[in-house]
Formats: structure tokens, C-alpha cells, sequence
């Protein structure tokens, strides 16, 4: 088309690929900053302090079943914080929503049993802990839901407990205040895990998806798999093209391998003229398959890549040094291939159609 630079082309599409990447954060991207250790750590600490705040205020209680009740609730908050420190990181993301929901359910019961008051008053700002919760644990929408239910549900329980409906409508907006307050801190976080040109995660962001991952198929026993891809010869695309034509290469790379693998996989730019992929739930010859077959469909992006499937007992650092070592296979073999890598034999030999320690040693 007339008027059309190869740079402004290269302008349009990198302010492109990040109004995506603003829409995809503001809309789910809460799981790049919260893993769900971070998530268990966070809960635990709140019902922690939530259960010895309310202690606090019960001690100053007349001696009555309202006290007896109360404590028991502050006993069973403490007992819930262990719980979710100690088994919290290896539970499915989903079940969070179901632990958040029961620390909102135990605040409304505390309020609505509180003897007086300004002791519900001080049970009901509890509920704050899981406004944090919520919006740094879940998607907006999410985070939304659990604000409502929360809120309504403290709000209601004040009135019944005799709070004027003034009060408990000015810590409804607090609530509300604190939860946009946190969410923003959220995006904000989430960007620093972004690769500003592509819109894909970063370093950063890889390195905590493929932890979780890992934590997840530690859980389910499910086969995992990573793979870094290398685009072939791009230091000669800079050079004789121009950076622009460089950047319009990598977000090709972004907007094309994304749209062919399955869902709950993530890529992201490992860095410079590299991508790394992590495909939960598939076992190492399946991922080969899945990367040789992108790479069938996109004949005009070159890329070298190179995949392990995690072996138990595996670190990260060990699982992406073996998808390092098929990558330089790949590169050994002509380049613009995809190989497999795999743990050695006890007899010393890699399995036939893996690549060993010897390839790596040839290219370099």
C-alpha cells in the first residue's frame, strides 16, 4: 500500500500487539504475578493475623457463648492459615476461589455473632483481607464477584447487627477504594512480565509459568514438556534490513504460534531472537509433533528449535539446559527443525532421534 514505511508497519503493529497485551492483562493476567505459592503465602498470612486480630478483640469480650463462639472462629482461622501454608502451593488455582469465599463467610458469621456493635464493626473490617485477596488472586471479573458477595454480605450483617446503614455503606466504599487501588497495582505488576514489542510474557514471566507447571504436574503426575525456538539468521535480517524489519519478524513469530497451540500452553520471549514454550500435559515425542507441525504451517518463519520433556526430580534450570542442548542439535541438523532431547540411558547413550552432550560440543 502507498504511504506505508516498513518502519511505520513495524510502528502500527508493535503499538498493536500491545493494546492485546493490555486487553489480555486487564482481562486475566493476574496468574503472571500470583503463582499459587505466592497465592497460599498471601492467604496464609492474612488468616494468620485475621485469626490473632479477633482474638484480640475477643479477649476484651464479658465471658459468654458470643466470646466462646467468636474464639473458636479466630482458633479455626489460625488452624485454616497453617493448612493453606503448608498444602496451599500445590492446589489447583480453581480451589482458591472456595477458600477465599470461606474467609468471607467466617467475617460475615463473626459480625452477625459479635455481642455489640462497634465489635462488629471491628469483625467486619476483617473483610478487607479478602477484597486484597480477591483482586490479586483473580481475573477482574472474578475479583468482581468476590467483592460483591463480600460486601453485601458484611453490609447486610451490620444492619442486623444494629450498625447504621451510614456506617456500613462509607466501609463498603473503602472496600471498593482498596480493591481498584489493588487491582492497578496488579496490571502494573503483570506488565513488568510482558515483552513490550510482542505482547508475549518475558523471561520473567516464562520462568514463573514453567514453575507452576511443574508444581502442577507434581500434583497430577501429568507429562511436561518445554522448548526454546531460535529464529534463523536473524542477526543478517538486522543488518542487512534494518532493526525494523527485525521487529516485524518477532511479532510475526507472536502473532502466528500462539493461534496453533493448544490451550493452557505459554510462549514467551526468552530474549533477543529466542522464544520459549512450555506445553503442560504433553509428553515429550507429542511435543516434537506439535512444534514440527507450526513449523510445516509457517514455512516463511525460519526457526531452529529444540524440546525436553521434565523428568522427575528435574529442576527448571536442568529442564531448559536439556531443550538448550536439542536446540543446538536442531541447528547441528541445517537449522529450521525442531529436536527432541531426552535424559541418557544408563548405558550412556542417548535413545535413537535424541540429541546428546556431543552435538552441542560440534556446533559451538
Amino acid at each position: 500500500m502507498r504511504g506505508i514505511t516498513p518502519a511505520s508497519s513495524a510502528t502500527a503493529l508493535k503499538h498493536r500487539r500491545r493494546r492485546a497485551d493490555v486487553l489480555e492483562v486487564s482481562r486475566s493476567a493476574t496468574s503472571g504475578v500470583a503463582s499459587t505459592r505466592l497465592m497460599a503465602r498471601t492467604l496464609a498470612t492474612f488468616f494468620a493475623f485475621g485469626g490473632v486480630a479477633g482474638l484480640a478483640v475477643v479477649s476484651g469480650l464479658e465471658a459468654g457463648r458470643p466470646q466462646s463462639v467468636l474464639a473458636v472462629l479466630c482458633l479455626v482461622a489460625l488452624v485454616a492459615g497453617a493448612v493453606v501454608g503448608r498444602w496451599g502451593p500445590s492446589w489447583p488455582r480453581g480451589s482458591f476461589h472456595a477458600t477465599v469465599g470461606a474467609a468471607a463467610a467466617m467475617i460475615v458469621t463473626a459480625v452477625l455473632l459479635a455481642p455489640d456493635p462497634v465489635t462488629s464493626l471491628a469483625a467486619a473490617v476483617l473483610i478487607s483481607f479478602v477484597v486484597v485477596d480477591a483482586h490479586f488472586f483473580f481475573t477482574s471479573r472474578q475479583a468482581l464477584a468476590h467483592l460483591v458477595l463480600a460486601v453485601a454480605g458484611v453490609t447486610v450483617a451490620l444492619v442486623l447487627s444494629d450498625v447504621r446503614l451510614g456506617v456500613a455503606v462509607g466501609l463498603d466504599l473503602v472496600l471498593t477504594g482498596i480493591g481498584l487501588v489493588i487491582r492497578r497495582l496488579v496490571l502494573l505488576a503483570a506488565t513488568a512480565s510482558r515483552d513490550p514489542l510482542t505482547g508475549l510474557r518475558n523471561r520473567r514471566g516464562f520462568d514463573d509459568a514453567l514453575l507452576e507447571a511443574m508444581t502442577t504436574a507434581a500434583r497430577t503426575g501429568e507429562p511436561l514438556s518445554a522448548a526454546l525456538l531460535d529464529l534463523d539468521h536473524f542477526k543478517a535480517v538486522n543488518d542487512t534490513e534494518g532493526h525494523e524489519a527485525g521487529d516485524r519478524l518477532l511479532c510475526r513469530v507472536a502473532d502466528a504460534w500462539p493461534a496453533e497451540l493448544p490451550s493452557g500452553a505459554v510462549l514467551a520471549r526468552h530474549g533477543g531472537d529466542e522464544f520459549s514454550l512450555v506445553l503442560p500435559g504433553t509428553a515429550g515425542p507429542d511435543a516434537l509433533a506439535l512444534v514440527r507441525r507450526v513449523l510445516d504451517r509457517h514455512p516463511g518463519l525460519a526457526l531452529s528449535c529444540g524440546v525436553a520433556e521434565h523428568s522427575s526430580g528435574e529442576t527448571a534450570s536442568q529442564l531448559m539446559r536439556r531443550t538448550d542442548r536439542a536446540l543446538y542439535g536442531a541447528k547441528a541438523a541445517g537449522r529450521g527443525r525442531a529436536e527432541l532431547d531426552a535424559v541418557e540411558s544408563p548405558a550412556g547413550r542417548a535413545a535413537p532421534g535424541v540429541v546428546g552432550q556431543a552435538t552441542r560440543r560440534a556446533v559451538l
